[in-house]
């Protein structure tokens, strides 16, 4: 039986809120439509201070929570609406919801989502699948990340690996390959620090194609301490976030290097994004016809996936579009799918990948009445 699905997400990078329309049906995916709707600036530099740490209460987090509840609903109702889509036909939301805190290891393990399930389920009438990642934890797990196990769903395992990577504001990929579990992780930063760069300097989100970096020039020394970095040597499972790169710990590591320019710093942060990311693409090369497939943000950036192609120079680069899956829209694709998933009770995390002690079905499902 077919039926559609509505996947919402809004990433590290704050960038907007992706929605996509899938049907499911015998195991095939069909993306129906897609929609982006905007975060408002003043929303997206609360939410964002919270995340770098500053001091915050929890009235004030509690009204995040209800913002970005707001935000979600309003943006469902204008999807609806966009494409003429009836609401009793859509079975369920899966919201991913955003993401303030994760500190998937320690002494106590969490990871925290905003956005209330139970507001958006009220006030679009539509059941709603979110917190995919707090019982992946409790298993055990990093809660992170989730997308692999969709990724094994979309593309086959032939010959050779393929590496599906994501770059948002973490970047993450999903190894494939022939005989072999799939595999998935966070590389390291995708367009988070970048971002935080040019925001601060220049005022603006990010930096468009990439021009700011190709003003500069790669600083040898600071790139060579970057790649020091703990969490690149660490074994997976691992997850990362805003929580370990962020701008003071990009000014930590600049505090030697006070002579840099702005743009030199963000063409080494762009140097450091892409070879963190090769360095694992490579770790994981098998065959003759390695394949490497990008979406997210950075997909659209032609510097950073120009840089990465040199140092992966055998591989086949594309972005997902060239395979059918919307470069855009994949993470928003992956949790309708995680939401079909959580109402049929399959499993749908990987433990191989997140570190759970064993497969479970994720997300709790919110009723609208």
């Amino acid at each position: 039986m077919k039926e559609k699905y509505i996947g919402i997400m809004s990433g590290t990078s704050l960038d907007g809120v992706d929605l996509a329309l899938a049907s499911f049906e015998n195991g095939n995916t069909q993306c129906l439509a897609t929609f982006e709707y905007p975060i408002p600036w003043e929303l997206k530099q609360k939410t964002l201070a919270v995340c770098q740490g500053q001091a915050t209460t929890l009235a004030e987090i509690g009204e995040l929570n209800q913002r970005f509840a707001r935000l979600y609903s309003e943006a469902t109702i204008a999807f609806l609406t966009q494409h003429s889509i009836e609401r009793e036909s859509i079975t369920a939301i899966g919201c991913h919801g955003q993401t303030v805190f994760h500190q998937p290891t320690g002494p106590f393990p969490f990871t925290t989502q905003i956005g209330d399930p139970n507001y958006i389920a009220i006030h679009t009438g539509i059941k709603v699948v979110a917190d995919f990642r707090s019982k992946d934890i409790a298993l055990g797990g990093q809660g992170a990340p989730l997308v692999p196990a969709y990724h094994q769903t979309l593309f086959s395992r032939e010959h050779s690996t393929k590496v599906v990577l994501n770059i948002g504001g973490i970047a993450n990929i999903s190894v494939l390959k022939p005989d072999t579990s799939v595999l998935g992780y966070d590389t390291g930063p995708g367009n988070m620090l970048m971002d935080a760069w040019i925001h601060r300097h220049q005022a603006k989100p990010y930096d468009k194609q990439g021009k700011l970096a190709q003003q500069g020039s790669v600083n040898s020394g600071l790139l060579e301490q970057l790649m020091t970095d703990p969490f690149l040597g660490q074994a997976y499972p691992k997850s990362t976030g805003r929580e370990h790169y962020n701008l003071a710990w990009l000014d930590t590591q600049l505090q030697n290097f006070s002579d840099i320019s702005v743009a030199d710093v963000q063409a080494t942060l762009l140097e450091f994004t892409a070879r963190s990311i090769s360095e694992q693409c490579q770790y994981h090369a098998h065959g003759n016809n390695n394949q490497l497939m990008i979406c997210g943000g950075g997909a659209n950036n032609p510097a950073l996936v120009s840089r990465i192609k040199q140092l992966v120079p055998t591989w086949q680069v594309t972005d997902t579009d060239a395979h059918g899956i919307s470069s855009d829209y994949m993470e928003a694709l992956a949790f309708a799918w995680l939401a079909h998933r959580r109402i049929h009770q399959l499993p749908s995390n990987l433990p191989q990948v997140t570190g759970a002690r064993e497969k479970t079905s994720l997300g709790v499902i919110y009723l609208p009445n």
